[in-house]
């Protein structure tokens, strides 16, 4: 295939995206129809791109002789952008029922088109200065959905979330130049650090990076934004948790670290210490104010905060086993936790209730909702077969093939994790299903969601059974793609 079909699925959904602001905001059918066909067209074209990937690069834009703006889809790429392209057009049928009643419609589903082609970007970048540039393009495209319902709690989140991203952004420049200024390998993803002229200082722009880069993947402290955005309508929290955002900077984490500075140069050293001890303090804190949380979609974004770890941290072991077991675990979490918003997202829908307490017996009326959250959670504990359970197997297998004292700390902290995990998302479904008699919770008028928002959730409840029990085979087709 030709490397110029490379810019369809970056560029097709954000003009597209664009163009569909022109729609009236009452002609809906004709806007989710647009909106569909376009995110369809895009998701085809990424899947064509992976089955019959273009060998040659294509450069865009030449800033300077050695410095250009390409796009290439390697090994990484594909993973990434083929689970974007995955779940993107199943966020956007749940989205239909769920912003049915909203306004601000025409807004919401330009920024939400746009923000796939942003992502497809990150995913296809053939260099990190390719990749920041659509880094921050995605903060543009999804802090107007973060403020969607534009009351002063959406504006106060929207203005947090810009403000850590702002921030980060300039945290992960500092290693971005040094990387330019380096020319690692020709300045593409695949090389790395040599022998710097003061590896203190090179090793200090990559905890910058990595930190700057850690803002979208919610690493302590650098966090807080993430629960805050939960504010937002549940198919862009599902984005920002699960699939767009999130994933982002986990992806630009092991970007930074395996294709750019190289695990050579800073394997062994205080940063790599430093970066790690980060990721299992955020596991440990995410998983225990989670615990607390009785807001139901807090909950699930103080969970996304522990998890989103667990990849940090497989990627900081700087190993083959750890690059393995970080995207094993990007791509279960993302079928995991994007189902989990979708429960949550249903229950708020038809009930309007948001705390955990409220939930008590309303599994009897929303059966298929918490079944399918169920199944969610189950996953997101690591009870086997299903699929969260072989990514924390992999993470941990890793860790302790890892030949570092302080990885098998990680080992412990993975367990109790898993401990508070079983307490947290399991509880929801608990109380759901399970009514006690002197409650005084009426779910008389509850009613169970329609098709739009079961089908979204009920096919990644299936997923996550089916990649559970064909772990093998992912596994192999993971290896396969990463070429390790």
């Amino acid at each position: 295939m030709n490397s110029l079909f490379l810019i369809v699925p970056i560029f097709l959904p954000i003009i597209l995206g664009a163009l569909s602001f022109l729609i009236p905001a009452e002609k809906k059918k004709q806007r989710n129809t647009f909106v569909m066909f376009t995110i369809l067209c895009s998701s085809v074209s990424v899947w064509a791109l992976a089955l019959n990937t273009p060998q040659e690069s294509l450069t865009l834009l030449n800033f300077t002789e050695n410095l250009s703006f390409v796009l290439k889809l390697d090994g990484a790429g594909k993973l990434f952008s083929c689970l974007s392209a995955t779940l993107w057009p199943l966020t956007a049928l749940y989205a239909f029922e769920y912003m049915s009643h909203e306004k601000n419609l025409p807004m919401f589903y330009a920024f939400f088109t746009m923000a796939f082609g942003a992502t497809m970007g990150i995913a296809m970048a053939s260099n990190i200065l390719t990749m920041y540039l659509f880094y921050e393009l995605l903060t543009l495209f999804t802090i107007p959905l973060v403020m969607h319902g534009l009351t002063r709690k959406h504006n106060q989140a929207a203005r947090k979330y810009m403000n850590y991203s702002i921030g980060g952004a300039a945290f992960a420049f500092a290693g971005v130049a040094f990387l330019i200024v380096n020319d690692a390998n020709d300045f593409v993803f695949g090389g790395h650090i040599t022998s710097p002229e003061d590896p203190t200082i090179a090793l200090i722009l990559f905890v910058f990076a990595f930190l700057g880069f850690g803002v979208k993947a919610a690493v302590f402290p650098l966090h807080s934004w993430l629960p805050t955005a939960s504010v937002a309508p549940t198919p862009v929290t599902a984005l920002l948790h699960a699939v767009a955002v999130v994933k982002a900077g986990a992806f630009a984490i092991i970007r930074l670290i395996y294709y750019s500075y190289g695990t050579d140069f800073i394997k062994g050293s205080w940063a790599q210490n430093l970066v790690m001890a980060l990721a299992m303090f955020t596991i440990f804190y995410g998983s225990m104010t989670a615990l607390r949380q009785k807001h139901f979609k807090r909950r699930l974004a103080f969970s996304t905060i522990s998890n989103l770890s667990y990849i940090v941290f497989a990627a900081t072991l700087m190993t083959e086993a750890g690059l393995l077991a970080a995207f094993c675990h990007l791509l279960f979490h993302s079928i995991i936790k994007i189902g989990a918003f979708f429960s949550a997202g249903a229950v708020l829908h038809k009930t309007e209730r948001e705390y955990v307490p409220e939930l008590e017996g309303i599994g009897r009326k929303m059966p298929l909702t918490f079944i399918f959250f169920t199944i969610s959670a189950l996953s997101l504990t690591g009870i086997p077969p299903f699929c969260g359970f072989v990514s924390k197997w992999y993470i941990a297998t890793a860790s302790m093939e890892a030949q570092n004292p302080f990885a098998i700390v990680g080992v412990v902290i993975l367990l109790i994790s898993a401990f508070l995990t079983a307490m947290y998302m399991l509880s929801p479904a608990i109380k759901a299903f399970f009514k006690r008699r002197d409650n005084a919770n009426d779910v008389s008028d509850v009613k169970e969601a329609n098709a739009l928002m079961q089908v979204p959730m009920g096919i990644c409840a299936v997923l996550c059974i089916v990649t559970g029990l064909m772990a093998s085979n992912v596994i192999e087709l993971i290896k396969g793609v990463l070429a390790i």
